[in-house]
Order: structure tokens, then C-alpha cells, then sequence
């Protein structure tokens, strides 16, 4: 029987000199995840593994129901959007967002096309010529999401996303995500420090402690748990557990 879950992690360990973690977890997908947790919780640990990045030392990863074991990030349904953005300084806005496409840039009309509606999409219609060093934060924020959504694989998986927007920015990122998620219907993985993001967007969450998942709950109960001493510091709970 072929899973419909978007992503299963089974058993998946990883091993370092001096740490050991240990990854179970099934994500229904169409939804926003919330991954969070201490720094050094496993986060981006969790990331490499699903994208390919990282291979476990034992366990399995699928994803829509196929497993992944050898299979190198560029063949995975998956896109990642790190927190530097990882744009090319040195091209412009159009040329970056191409890369989602091709990495030769070898790129047709029909491609182009689909550049610009990515770029309209998240708001940067007529940036196409301008380089990252002209673009404020949140603007290269939306040139990732842009580089994203021209590849149409169906996991998205965003690492801190925000971390270097102010108040403002985050706010009008979180609205973007929440609208081009009801427009891609996709799954999304999203990394995050922050009570709030988990408020606004997550539909569940994720929560990692000393490199394991601890809680996989439904935003609201989620919010309203009291019971774990780490999950109470990550919501500003104080003592009550």
C-alpha cells in the first residue's frame, strides 16, 4: 500500500562523534508545519536528512510515499529556502530565480514566462534586472520563494525564513507564505524561533528537543500544553510545567 503522507521519517538515526539523534515522524500533507525547538535541537539536521543532504546511518525517509535512500537532492520533490537566501551576488533577479529551473540557464520563452509570474506571485514585478545587493531583506527573502515556486515540487522546506526581518517584514512574509501555500497547495516545512510564527501560519507543529521529536501536535493543542519544560521556554510559559 502506496503512503499518502508527505513525508515519513522511520527510525532514522544520525550519529556524530559526541551526539546522537533519533527522527519518527509521519506528515499528512497540503499543510504548514512548524518545526521548532532549542538551537541544536536537530533542526536543520532534520532539514539535510528529508532534502538529501545529509544520509541517516540507519532508517528510512519517504516522501509521497517513496523512499529516498540514494536518491541525491536535485532528484527529491523538494525545495529549500535557506535563511541567507542563497542567491548569486553577482546575477541579477531574473538570472537567480532561473536557477530554479535550470541550472545551465538554459531557458526557453515558456520558461521565462514562468519566471515572471513567479516574480508577480510574490510581489516583485519589474525587478527583474536588479541585483540582490539593491534588494532589501525581505525582497531577497521573495526572490528565494520566487526560485521556489518555479520548481513546483510539492515539499517546500524554509530554514528560519525571517530570521533577518524586522517586525514589519515578518508579518508581510508570514501573509505572502499563508497566500501562495492556498495557491501551490503544497506541503511546507518551516523552521522557526518564534511563538508568533507558529500562531500565524502553522497548521501543526513539530518540536524537537536534544536531537529528537518530542511533540507533533495540532497548532492549538500545541499552544495550549503545559506539560514539557522545553516546550514551555519556546511559548514563554515560565514555570508551568
Amino acid at each position: 500500500m502506496i503512503s499518502k503522507a508527505a513525508v515519513e521519517l522511520a527510525g532514522v538515526d544520525i550519529r556524530y562523534d559526541t551526539t546522537a539523534l533519533h527522527f519518527d515522524c509521519v506528515v499528512p500533507p497540503g499543510g504548514i508545519v512548524a518545526v521548532a525547538g532549542a538551537s541544536g535541537s536537530g533542526k536543520s539536521t532534520l532539514f539535510h536528512v528529508i532534502a538529501g543532504f545529509e544520509q541517516p546511518d540507519s532508517g528510512e525517509v519517504r516522501i509521497l510515499g517513496e523512499a529516498m535512500s540514494g536518491r541525491a537532492p536535485s532528484e527529491r520533490p523538494v525545495s529549500v529556502v535557506f535563511q541567507d537566501n542563497n542567491l548569486f551576488a553577482h546575477l541579477d533577479v531574473v538570472t537567480n530565480v532561473g536557477f530554479g529551473i535550470s541550472p545551465s540557464l538554459r531557458l526557453s520563452t515558456a520558461d521565462r514566462g514562468r519566471i515572471d509570474d513567479a516574480l508577480h506571485r510574490v510581489g516583485l514585478d519589474g525587478f527583474g534586472k536588479r541585483l540582490p545587493s539593491t534588494l532589501s531583506g525581505g525582497e531577497r527573502q521573495r526572490v528565494a520563494l520566487a526560485r521556489a515556486l518555479v520548481r513546483h515540487r510539492p515539499l517546500l522546506l524554509l530554514d528560519e525564513p525571517f530570521a533577518a526581518l524586522d517586525p514589519g517584514m515578518r508579518s508581510g512574509m508570514r501573509v505572502l507564505l499563508r497566500d501562495l501555500h492556498r495557491q501551490e497547495m503544497n506541503t511546507i516545512l518551516l523552521i522557526t524561533h518564534h511563538p508568533d510564527d507558529v500562531r500565524a501560519l502553522a497548521d501543526s507543529v513539530l518540536f524537537l528537543d536534544r536531537g529528537r521529536i518530542i511533540a507533533h501536535d495540532p497548532v492549538e493543542r500545541f499552544l495550549n500544553r503545559r506539560d514539557v519544560a522545553a516546550i514551555n521556554d519556546f511559548l514563554g510559559n515560565g514555570d508551568a510545567a
